[in-house]
């Protein structure tokens, strides 16, 4: 089912700013949408707006060609997980996942088949028989997605459905999502604040802050073409080097003039057009080279964190600005002393410091 917001707002009754406004965003049949973005930023909102748990004070909800606004929640053929389970406790896992097919009514058979399949893949028919106290957070979490599986939802919301885990369950259960969204062959909509779960899950992520979508798109395009400083810094770790400085015949020079680096062929012509004003020039940590070019920057190393395959050196400029490099791992670094590195030419980003928007294509 596509899912389509047309200038969604929300503004909640005794307060004079809108919480969320200007939404415009199409998530198409089967994809894997991610909504990303820091704590109060809006996105749970949007999501409840999407539910109909919460309604929508202007703008258009849209269920493939079907205006959705005023229809009630248990109308929508949507299945939403919640962040803390919300599972009976006095119910066996059975029960549990049985209960919205019992209260349609549905056929003793039926419910028993739909339960048995959702549990075979979601590999808890081991536990039918159990009560939510007696199995391990990441079962809980399963039975969970499996009560919300069979009712066949044309939609899947999911609020934050991993935050209770552990990091190794975590990652776990990041693969099982992506499986099981790849079985079901739903569209899916899921909530978080964490970028790795955003990054190697979604077919589409979109990156909110203060109420307002910053960026959507394909998680590669948020890495390697951030629209804005506020989308540079949020994706990416260690997050983007921002260097704040100006634009002087076409060439970048860092504050304090500490550096200049040259534009590559496909961004000058852009940069060109922002001649004497501020500009911020963005790097990943991992675009930095160790070895000598005509334009370097001298760092000194703080710490040295080795990480196996990669090293990441904590660094400081001559100004005392700080920066974060990824070396790999068979390097040596000092901590205490100071080294030249160049920066690659085809990597780099630029933004207006004025208004935070991405400049180079």
């Amino acid at each position: 089912m596509k899912v389509v917001l047309n200038n969604i707002g929300k503004k909640y009754e005794g307060r004079e700013d809108f919480t969320l406004r200007n939404i415009d965003l199409e998530i198409e049949s089967q994809d894997f949408c991610v909504i990303l973005g820091p704590s109060g930023c809006g996105k749970t909102t949007l999501l409840r707006m999407i539910a109909g748990l919460n309604s929508i004070s202007e703008g258009d909800l849209y269920f493939n060609d079907k205006r959705m606004n005023k229809v009630p929640s248990k109308d929508r053929d949507i299945a939403m997980v919640f962040q803390s389970y919300a599972l009976y406790p006095h119910m066996t896992v059975y029960d549990n996942m049985a209960f919205s097919l019992a209260m349609r009514r549905e056929q003793k058979s039926v419910i028993d088949a739909r339960v048995r399949e959702a549990a075979e893949l979601l590999q808890i028919t081991n536990y039918l028989h159990s009560k939510p106290s007696d199995i391990s957070g990441g079962q809980r979490q399963r039975v969970a997605l499996g009560r919300a599986m069979v009712r066949k939802p044309k939609v899947f919301l999911m609020d934050e459905p991993l935050s209770n885990l552990d990091a190794k369950l975590r990652e776990h259960m990041r693969v099982e999502l992506v499986r099981l969204h790849k079985s079901l062959g739903t569209t899916s909509i899921y909530v978080t604040h964490d970028q790795t779960e955003a990054m190697t899950m979604a077919t589409k992520i979109v990156l909110m802050n203060e109420g307002k979508i910053q960026q959507a798109g394909k998680p590669e395009e948020f890495y390697n073409k951030p629209a804005n400083l506020f989308v540079a810094r949020f994706i990416g770790s260690p997050t983007m080097n921002i260097f704040q400085g100006r634009i002087e015949n076409g060439q970048f020079f860092a504050k304090d003039n500490l550096f200049k680096v040259s534009p590559s062929a496909a961004d000058a012509e852009a940069v060109k057009a922002f001649e004497g004003q501020p500009v911020s020039l963005g790097i990943r940590s991992e675009r930095f080279l160790t070895t000598a070019t005509d334009e370097n920057v001298e760092v000194r190393v703080d710490v040295v964190e080795m990480l196996g395959k990669e090293k990441i050196l904590y660094a400081n400029l001559i100004s005392g600005d700080e920066l974060v490099i990824s070396v790999p791992g068979h390097l040596h670094f000092e901590e205490g002393q100071s080294y030249k590195f160049g920066l690659d030419q085809g990597a780099l980003h630029f933004f207006s410091t004025e208004t935070g928007e991405r400049i180079n294509i």
